[in-house]
């Protein structure tokens, strides 16, 4: 759940932020990406609500670092090899991705693994401000250029781009409930009434997975583009650190978990992941963008509503964990204190899905 827009319109100034060793990352760039050497800058990117993103100047030459939170990082959860890897394989595919430029697993140089991208031109639409400013026909155009770009995502071959064993599809639902509940119990600070029935009850309906082996986002929304409105486009698509291996229907059920759940209730109103998208906002509703995806991609969407509340707990999960790291004073930025208010309507309406036919 992470946000590494950049907003191009002011470059990184003042001393280096929280996070970074400049001096450190200047003498690492210098033997490995030497067009980057020399005195550099940065600014942390606003947005993010989990790893780290910063425009890094060197010279006239803008690239983007992504490195894991500070503090409380759960396993598995900030992967920078993972993110590098996966948009390195896409990079020939009709999937928009950033160019990926080094890989750095050596904690040594900024205190934690990173990497760099390319920086690309766009904006990243999380804010209603921004919606607002869009026409009716942009905003429903976005919105279907969204959709088209995960079903073009979940046409993908994982084989023909070397992620042959980039996850493990069989299996890969009933994993996930697992891992979001051992991630719940990772970050537990107080009573969340509801979480552990809704835990049980996705783990004991778990589907078939008829569409297990596709190439899955993991967090897939709005605001996880970079788009552009004239004409509409998906520039770039952002945020791979819970890619892998699995089943599409996960990344539809988060998308609208976030649209609909979040989007469309008192809760969308000044929330740094709700507000500027979903109906409320005057996009099209979640019925809409299952109809276009499912016109453009093979997946069958039956099981929809099981995804819709693993969505829910998932997201009820990381939105746990960044109210835990948020009270423990290790985020960075504004906007933390109301993500712990998502928690409680996420897990209801995530056991009200579950119990769908």
């Amino acid at each position: 759940m992470t946000d590494p827009a950049v907003d191009a319109t002011r470059p990184p100034t003042g001393p280096a932020p929280r996070g970074l060793d400049l001096d450190r990352l200047a003498a690492h760039l210098a033997t490995h990406r030497p067009e980057l050497a020399g005195p550099l800058s940065a600014r942390l990117i606003a947005g993010g609500k989990s790893n780290l993103t910063y425009l890094l100047r060197a010279g006239d030459r803008e690239v983007v670092l992504r490195r894991p939170p500070l503090g409380h990082v759960l396993a598995t959860a900030h992967d920078m090899a993972r993110e590098h890897r996966v948009i390195s394989a896409l990079a020939p595919t009709g999937v928009p991705v950033p160019e990926a430029l080094l890989l750095c697993a050596d904690e040594s140089v900024i205190g934690a693994p990173f990497y760099l991208m390319s920086h690309v031109d766009g904006e990243v639409y999380r804010r209603r401000e921004q919606t607002d400013a869009l026409t009716a026909g942009q905003r429903r155009d976005l919105a279907m250029a969204m959709m088209d770009t995960l079903a073009t995502l979940h046409r993908v071959e994982p084989a023909e781009v070397g992620l042959a064993d980039f996850g493990r599809p069989d299996g890969y639902l009933a994993r996930q409930v697992r891992r979001w509940a051992g991630q719940l119990d990772r970050s537990r600070s107080r009573p969340l009434p509801g979480i552990d029935e809704l835990r049980d009850a996705l783990a004991g309906s778990v589907p078939e997975g008829a569409n297990a082996g596709r190439i899955v986002h993991g967090d897939y929304r709005l605001d996880n583009l970079l788009a552009a409105v004239d004409p509409v486009t998906v520039r770039a698509v952002l945020d791979w650190e819970m890619a892998t291996l699995g089943d599409p229907l996960a990344d539809l059920g988060l998308l609208l978990t976030y649209w609909d759940v979040l989007g469309d209730s008192d809760l969308a109103e000044g929330n740094p992941v709700a507000d500027g998208i979903g109906p409320r906002a005057g996009f099209p509703t979640g019925a809409e963008l299952i109809d276009r995806y499912a016109g453009r991609s093979d997946v069958d969407v039956g099981p929809l509503h099981w995804h819709v509340a693993l969505g829910c707990f998932k997201l009820a999960v990381i939105c746990e964990g960044i109210h835990y790291r948020h009270t423990l004073g290790q985020t960075l930025g504004e906007g933390f204190d109301r993500i712990g208010e998502m928690v409680t309507p996420l897990v209801a309406h995530g056991l009200h899905a579950v119990r769908e036919k």
